[in-house]
């Protein structure tokens, strides 16, 4: 697999609906999907990431394998700059191509997703990380942030911690094609895995959650073991070469920040992605099943 797609006969009417000009694409949403990472076995590809699997009655990447993420939230405006620790949402904004408030709602959206979905909770004081987010009062906090009962601003302060935005680094991010009927204009970011925390089963939108090497789930991708969107193969491909987290968060930095568009190519039926992302995923296709 590449990440590009060669579309279903389905897709491929759906499709040829919008370059045509006879339908009008959906108002995309903001999203952010995070990346976490832990220790492998120190190889290209060894890294360790979690990984879930989406319900297939879902509208949205049914029976796909993702990262935990998901939609900006209105309350997600409302943090407190008092909550907030590491780069400015002003420094954020300049990496990101986006405008300060954007920013800030990203990666707001970025920590309380991944807290929703995974139990991990990229927060703490201003010298130190949480270490532990198992108990049932945790628990409790977190079923009521993704019932939007809590507003995240409201939970950081109760605890009195502080989101910590230098935790996290943004690779980039992708528009979900023209034909899609929901669609996302999603920032992806990776953060390492704090000490003393562990992942949960927890996310409602899942049934299947697993930590795999970059390298197997590129390769169970290649093999048809598991579905994988675009974005995602793309992502792991781009984080393949690093054998720690750190190296993983400093290298994703170093990459010059673009927005791709998969566009539809009428003529081969595939969506096609730019030749940086193209040539990415032949090479390491080429060193995954060459291992």
């Amino acid at each position: 697999m590449d990440p590009t797609l060669t579309l279903p006969p389905h897709l491929v009417e759906q499709a040829r609906a919008f370059t045509d000009g006879a339908k009008e694409p959906a108002t995309p949403r903001a999203a952010s999907t995070v990346v976490l990472l832990r220790d492998g076995d120190g190889k290209p590809g060894g890294l360790e990431s979690y990984m879930l699997r989406r319900h297939v009655g879902m509208q949205f990447a049914a029976g796909m394998s993702v990262f935990p993420g998901g939609g900006v939230d209105d309350k997600d405006s409302e943090l407190d700059p008092a909550l907030w620790a590491g780069p400015s949402p002003q420094e954020w904004a300049q990496r990101m191509d986006c405008t300060p408030d954007e920013a800030k709602e990203l990666v707001c959206a970025a920590v309380r997703e991944t807290f929703e979905e995974s139990g991990v909770l990229l927060a703490g004081t201003a010298d130190a990380v949480v270490a532990d987010t198992t108990g049932d009062d945790w628990e409790r906090d977190r079923a009521a942030l993704e019932a939007h009962q809590l507003a995240f601003s409201d939970f950081l302060a109760a605890r009195g911690l502080v989101l910590r935005s230098d935790l996290l680094s943004v690779l980039g991010g992708w528009l979900t094609p023209v034909f899609e009927p929901k669609r996302y204009l999603t920032w992806f970011f990776v953060a390492a895995l704090p000490d003393g925390q562990v992942t949960r089963d927890v996310s409602t939108e899942t049934d299947q959650v697993a930590w795999l090497t970059v390298r197997d789930a590129i390769r169970q991708a290649d093999e048809q073991q598991m579905l994988l969107l675009p974005p995602t193969y793309a992502t792991l491909c781009d984080l393949y070469d690093a054998t720690t987290p750190a190296e993983a968060l400093a290298h994703v930095g170093d990459i010059p920040f673009e927005m791709i568009t998969p566009t539809f190519n009428p003529e081969t039926n595939r969506l096609e992605s730019n030749d940086r992302i193209v040539q990415l995923g032949i090479r390491v296709g080429e060193a995954v099943h060459g291992s």
